[in-house]
């Protein structure tokens, strides 16, 4: 079986390829580990002047599998929350300007995701958010840092306290996505994107990226850390239990509030 994520350069653009499409490439320990080892191939990859983060299938990545552990290492369980969150936050250690296609469904862990890299592409027809309230948990991935700082402290709130989920065109309009396309588009448009961010000089576009961050202090692993005590906290109440029971059954969760 090919691996569950995997790297490739296109030129000077490197390409990030979460593959696993039949588990909408969702959080498993096997995803995460292919990941952290393709991101650390892309930041040792001195060719590449952007990377690209795509999945196959219909969806970019649907967030935690709530088949199998939400929680990986061993320890304290605020470290467990962190430690599922720490492979995509391996992102933030590449210089170069990293571009998110969102070939489908970008939520919880998934949105996290897309929300780490600098720019997004994403189909219209997808759904884009975090949704932990809605299953009992608090956020994790510094989505609570992120997405204000995107889309405002008013908008992003109201997505966070309601655990709703937008489409692309409403995504695109919020800001989350800097365009929505067609999901057969979207890796083109991405590539496109990223190369003509090639053609600029490479060390003046690695030094904006670092300006840019410096300036909005994104302190997000900092702020994963944090959130996770929230996250684990909320794992062992009875409503996150309630709240996955009922995404698996496909039915509305009966919160209890303990």
């Amino acid at each position: 079986m090919p691996d569950a994520v995997h790297y490739r350069r296109d030129g000077a653009v490197g390409v990030i390829t979460l593959d696993r499409p039949d588990n909408r490439n969702s959080m498993t320990p096997e995803l995460l580990a292919a990941f952290s080892a393709a991101s650390a191939q892309a930041a040792g990859d001195a060719g590449a002047r952007c990377v690209v983060v795509t999945g196959t299938g219909r969806c970019f990545s649907s967030g935690a599998d709530f088949k199998a552990t939400l929680q990986l290492a061993g320890g304290a369980p605020h470290e467990k929350s962190y430690a599922m969150y720490v492979p995509f936050l391996s992102l933030l250690d590449l210089a170069v300007p990293v571009i998110a296609a969102c070939n489908g469904h970008a939520v919880g862990g998934g949105f996290g995701l897309a929300l780490v890299c600098d720019l997004r592409i994403g189909a219209d027809d997808a759904k884009y958010g975090a949704n932990f309230v809605r299953l009992g948990l608090a956020p994790g991935m510094a989505i609570s840092y992120l997405l204000p700082r995107l889309i405002g402290l008013a908008r992003a709130s109201e997505l966070l306290y309601t655990g709703r989920l937008v489409d692309g065109g409403e995504a695109a309009a919020l800001g989350i996505l800097n365009r929505a396309v067609a999901a057969d588009a979207v890796l083109g448009e991405a590539m496109a994107l990223a190369h003509a961010i090639t053609l600029a000089a490479p060390l003046a576009v690695r030094a904006t990226k670092a300006a840019i961050r410096r300036g909005l202090e994104l302190h997000v692993r900092e702020a994963a850390r944090a959130e996770a005590y929230a996250q684990a906290e909320t794992i062992a109440t009875d409503d996150a239990r309630e709240g996955i029971a009922a995404l698996l059954a496909k039915r509305a969760p009966a919160f209890t509030g303990r």
